[in-house]
């Protein structure tokens, strides 16, 4: 049976922040969350490599992942990096990070709002006035980068949607501005809940922030990532294409299977669709430098702000469906096998990626896989990693 396929606009990324959640329902799960305090058990190293090498639940032409930290450390690929020419995944091999995107947008607007150039309690609609419907309630920055803003859904025009692996291949080189994408946000219907009550998982609300940065700094967004964080961070290997489909330099490939099962290579593909909130490129080793920066106070925000990265809504904020809030600004949270995980999902047509680890930074997890399907079977490769990180190794105590 061919697994339902999921649209340019799905929410997988949420979805798998769910299924990892999920895991707090494992009896190993259920204990309390450990502290900072704590030293954490040695790896796995048995299920490390069997998370990885499983390419068939789900069907997936390559994987790795690299876990780092103070309680140790392992690095592990499968599969190849082009089906093609047959050749292995290397360690500097680009990949597209999809929403892992929204953790730089973030930092910046963080670093901004620590230097008094931006007001994260001050609505969007004051810095980009005229962008959203006048209709629209105000919403704060904050509620934006916590993803409580209550946006109502885009309406997204028939002839661009992409209910099919055949339609993603047919459009895969359309350009979209910005401003297009606002503009699919309906001028009349009323938003979704009231800003700041609830918690919607949207990509838009990253749209949103990075005409924000751009607006505040007078550059391209990109640009503003990279002088103030890739730059300084040494992080060379990632980069924001804009409308530019290739990945340059040695890469992984990604593959989509079409309705009759054949795979199509769709390593090309314009991402300015997933601009502001979805179009990284970067590597395991960039993404791990990037997040032991992030929560080291000091190195990308003072600690006051940074402190602000881990604070959740309040306690009586939901997710719409009614499960408890797991986003904060611009990270998400997870605890699993009693280990609580802090970073980003990550999710584009034929790449699936995430960034974890726990705030002392005792545990550091990036992986990156190409799955084959974009539909809910993805969700098993998100539980099989998860759990692989945090599991205790043998004679752990």
């Amino acid at each position: 049976m061919t697994p339902t396929f999921l649209s340019r606009r799905s929410l997988v990324g949420a979805t798998l922040t769910a299924a990892l959640l999920t895991g707090v329902a494992a009896p190993a799960a259920l204990a309390a969350p450990r502290t900072s305090a704590t030293t954490l058990p040695r790896l796995d190293t048995a299920a490390l490599r069997a998370a990885v090498s499983d390419l068939d639940h789900p069907q997936a032409t390559a994987a790795q992942l690299r876990v780092g930290g103070t309680a140790g450390s392992w690095y592990g690929t499968a599969g190849v990096a082009n089906r093609g020419t047959g050749a292995p995944i290397r360690q500097d091999d680009t990949f597209r990070a999809g929403s892992i995107t929204k953790m730089f947008v973030a930092a910046a607007v963080l670093q901004l709002s620590a230097e008094g150039k931006v007001d994260l309690d001050k609505p969007i609609q004051d810095y980009l006035p005229g962008v959203l419907p006048k209709s629209y309630a105000p919403i704060k920055i904050s509620q934006l980068l916590d993803h409580t803003s209550g946006l109502p859904s885009e309406n997204i025009p028939e002839s661009e949607r992409k209910n099919t692996p055949e339609q993603v291949v047919a459009h895969r080189y359309d350009h979209w501005t910005p401003k297009q994408m606002v503009a699919t946000l309906p001028k009349d219907a009323p938003m979704k809940f009231t800003p700041g009550t609830k918690q919607e998982y949207r990509g838009m609300n990253y749209v949103l922030a990075s005409m924000l940065l751009e607006k505040v700094t007078g550059k391209p967004y990109g640009k503003v990532i990279g002088d103030r964080i890739l730059h300084p961070l040494g992080l060379h290997h990632t980069s924001f294409p804009g409308n530019d489909p290739k990945l340059h330099g040695p890469h992984v490939h990604g593959y989509l299977a079409m309705s009759d099962g054949t795979l199509k290579d769709v390593t090309e593909y314009n991402q300015s669709e997933a601009w502001g909130e979805g179009e990284v490129i970067s590597t395991t080793g960039d993404l791990e430098r990037f997040i032991k920066a992030l929560f080291t106070p000091g190195k990308v925000l003072p600690r006051a702000t940074l402190n602000k990265m881990f604070e959740m809504p309040a306690a009586d904020v939901r997710m719409v469906d009614g499960s408890p809030a797991r986003y904060s600004m611009g990270l998400q949270t997870v605890t699993i096998n009693g280990v609580t995980l802090w970073g980003k999902t990550g999710e584009r047509y034929g790449y699936n990626s995430a960034v974890m680890a726990t705030r002392d930074l005792q545990r550091t997890a990036v992986y990156s896989w190409t799955p084959t399907h974009r539909d809910e079977s993805q969700i098993r490769m998100a539980l099989r990693m998860g759990d692989a990180i945090t599991k205790p190794g043998a004679g752990a105590r």
